[in-house]
């Protein structure tokens, strides 16, 4: 293990910017605007922020943007009169910030579209960003685990954030098949000091493990979820009694409940990645007496109910939040379920590099997407969905991404030539577009995918 922080990275860039950030974040002692993604992401990147400038005595406000929204980043920077951070999100409108006449702190793991990596900046600006120095931002270090590390230069105590590195890391679906990378390290260390624990099983979350089991969304089992007789049903098989709590259950019954959920998904035809989903480590956070992905889950549901500041609030410790949390973590959950029994029985549309389909729910379909890419589609075409004819959000494997996938370039590009803007990851990505041109962005998004897919596809 290196001896800190600074040296958990050899390329000097990454102590460079860290110092920089740091250096421009502790000279100004005055009140921070905090800007943010609605997602579990971004909301766990501004939970950890706010406590540590809470702790440094920084007066701060939070304020969270809904997509990818240049216009009101615009105008969130030209109105502040004041310094401000910026987490998991502002690389892409590098160009914003240098009129600002107070600091600017981005910290963000996305690309930087159409400029150099790191963007030229002046001197009362910093970016930090793990692309600039080897780490992958797609897999290995998501702005959350960005931030925690950003607060623990900031002052050690603040190694206590680990809750909310690991629930946006999680949100991001960077644990899926282990933590790795700097992820690894963080977690590997938060460990050590006891933050978090390891254990087995499934990610299971309810009263009983008949209600767990229906409910389950991640993972989703096609003819269980969603199906409490057929729940009843199948644990009564095992010899598991449905109106156990989840945490009843000995090692032995949880490796075979393991087991028979992993042969179901197989044989229903789940992608490598949702099978990792299954069996492997969870991570314990006592200090809440929370799984980590129950933290994520709730934060994230925050984010689609449009409260994101109640999962801001919850991470601070407001007590009120916290049941607020839970009851939109509901809400969230029936809407993702119920999105995946639609899909499961409707299936959708298909072109000849990418699988679409509409969505009423707006907060949700991203994750719906993201669902049934890994659960229930075609696991060789990405799927696209829209919602309200101008929200899209764009979902790939690790699989596709191995072959050339880069749904960043895909959503950015279908999205300029139809008049709208978009951007992200090579494998979750999203768009904002006019209304009318769904067609004519599906269109083209085809064609862009061809043109990364198609050769390997000939390949095969």
């Amino acid at each position: 293990m290196p001896p800190g922080p600074d040296g958990f990275v050899a390329d000097p860039a990454y102590r460079h910017e860290f110092e920089r950030a740091r250096g421009l974040l502790l000279g100004h002692r005055a009140r921070w605007r905090v800007i943010y993604h609605y997602d579990a992401d971004g909301i766990a990147s501004a939970s950890s922020a706010l406590r540590a400038l809470a702790r440094l005595g920084y007066p701060a406000q939070a304020t969270a943007l809904s997509g990818v929204e240049r216009d009101r980043m615009a105008e969130l920077v030209r109105a502040t009169a004041g310094p401000i951070l910026v987490v998991d999100t502002g690389a892409t409108w590098a160009d914003l910030y240098a009129p600002h006449p107070y600091p600017v702190v981005v910290l963000d793991h996305h690309q930087y579209p159409g400029v150099p990596t790191p963007p030229a900046v002046p001197d009362h600006v910093a970016f930090v960003n793990p692309l600039d120095w080897g780490v992958d931002g797609m897999s290995e270090m998501c702005a959350a685990t960005l931030t925690w590390l950003f607060t623990i230069f900031l002052d050690p105590l603040n190694w206590d954030n680990a809750p909310w590195g690991l629930s946006g890391a999680i949100g991001d679906r960077q644990h899926v098949g282990g933590f790795r990378g700097l992820n690894a390290v963080l977690v590997d260390e938060a460990v050590r000091r006891s933050l978090v624990l390891r254990r087995p099983g499934l990610p299971l979350f309810g009263p009983t493990m008949g209600a767990a089991l229906t409910a389950s969304i991640d993972p989703f089992v096609p003819g269980l979820s969603g199906r409490p007789t057929e729940v009843g049903r199948f644990l009564e098989g095992l010899g598991i009694d449905p109106a156990r709590p989840p945490s009843t259950l000995t090692p032995d019954e949880s490796a075979r409940l393991v087991g028979a959920v992993r042969d179901r998904l197989r044989s229903g035809g789940a992608t490598p990645e949702a099978l990792e989903v299954v069996g492997q480590d969870r991570w314990i956070i006592p200090s809440l007496g929370l799984d980590a992905e129950e933290v994520s889950n709730l934060q994230s549901a925050t984010g689609r109910a449009k409260t994101p500041g109640v999962g801001v609030a919850f991470a601070l410790g407001d007590a009120g939040a916290a049941a607020r949390a839970r009851a939109a973590e509901d809400g969230w959950r029936k809407g993702i379920l119920n999105g995946l029994l639609r899909l499961e029985a409707e299936g959708v549309n298909a072109m000849n590099f990418l699988q679409w389909f509409e969505s009423p729910d707006t907060t949700l379909a991203g994750t719906q997407a993201g669902m049934a890419i890994l659960y229930l589609l075609d696991p060789h075409r990405p799927v696209f969905v829209v919602s309200e004819g101008t929200k899209v959000s764009a979902r790939g494997t690790r699989d596709l991404v191995q072959r050339g996938l880069d749904l960043a370039n895909v959503c950015r590009g279908a999205a300029g030539v139809v008049g709208g803007e978009g951007g992200g990851h090579r494998i979750a990505s999203g768009a904002t577009i006019p209304r009318g041109s769904w067609e004519r962005f599906l269109s083209e998004a085809d064609r862009l995918l061809a043109a990364q897919l198609a050769p390997r596809a000939e390949a095969r």
